[in-house]
């Protein structure tokens, strides 16, 4: 599948900005089942310092803030070819070993609620992927998705205490729970073509867990699905706070707003699928 995404993010200081930075992880790669056909980012206030590659490999920019510029636009527009591997990424690769991501980290740090959650689960967990499965199903049970109701600093256990929550809430409690297993997990966030609709409000995030002769498989379990060619990986980390699309700071800023434009569509079909209905298919949300 070829996918087409245009993504705009539009940060407004109400101070002048005296000196500011901000790491970038927008650009996918050509690796996991998919191939970036083109990509090209804009700037708009900013000035490109940096190029490099993470610990998880991905990629980043760094750029620096022109002092006084009433706002930072970042433009991303690009080509993928995807494939659908059935949920599977493969074997591990980059500098992280495997071990890393069984750490707890302060997002998804497992409390009483997770702990709970996973012996409420009547499955056989010899059968790894079997019981990763049953645990995605009792995740999206469990916590409703509800947009607006976490923000990005909401943990595992605060989201599982409130009964709803986003994607990136759900990555993070199947995370949690995943590393109670002895099982390594990891946050994806990336890019979903939603069915029948192009622009979207946020791009989106699941969860990875590497099982032995398989390796990385991505659970979506607000979709209740393994990603297909429908989804775009962007970046990787233990928890949301390390593949966040765009971190930094803005000394003198003052009050910000955050104004994001993401469109995601299959090349040649976008004008169909924004004129008719899902035709039935299954619906999917982003995070």
């Amino acid at each position: 599948m070829l996918l087409t995404v245009k993504h705009t993010t539009r940060y407004t200081f109400a101070g002048e900005v005296t000196h500011g930075l901000q790491r970038l992880r927008l650009k996918p790669k050509s690796t996991h089942g998919q191939e970036v056909v083109d990509w090209r980012m804009e700037l708009d206030g900013a000035l490109p310092e940096a190029a490099y590659d993470d610990q998880h490999f991905n990629h980043v920019d760094l750029v620096s803030i022109r002092p006084g510029a009433p706002e930072v636009v970042v433009t991303c527009e690009g080509t993928v070819r995807t494939v659908d591997n059935n949920g599977i990424t493969g074997p591990h690769t980059g500098l992280m070993p495997l071990w890393c991501f069984l750490r707890p980290t302060p997002l998804t740090r497992p409390g009483s609620r997770v702990r709970q959650m996973l012996a409420s689960i009547e499955a056989d967990r010899s059968d790894v992927l079997g019981f990763l499965h049953v645990l995605s199903t009792r995740i999206g049970e469990m916590v409703e998705y509800v947009a607006g109701a976490t923000d990005a600093h909401t943990t595992a256990e605060q989201a599982l205490a409130a009964g709803k929550g986003v994607c990136q809430d759900h990555a993070h409690i199947m995370i949690a729970a995943g590393r109670l297993l002895d099982v390594p997990m990891r946050y994806v966030g990336g890019y979903l073509r939603m069915d029948g609709q192009t622009e979207q409000e946020a791009g989106h995030g699941w969860a990875e867990a590497h099982v032995a002769g398989l390796g990385w498989i991505g659970f979506d379990v607000s979709n209740a699905i393994c990603p297909d060619e429908r989804y775009i990986r962007v970046a990787t980390g233990c928890d949301y706070a390390e593949a966040a699309p765009i971190t930094g700071i803005a000394m003198g800023a003052g009050e910000t707003r955050l104004d994001v434009h993401l469109s995601v569509g299959e090349d040649g079909v976008q004008a169909q699928q924004q004129q008719s209905a899902s035709g039935g298919q299954q619906q999917v949300q982003g995070g």
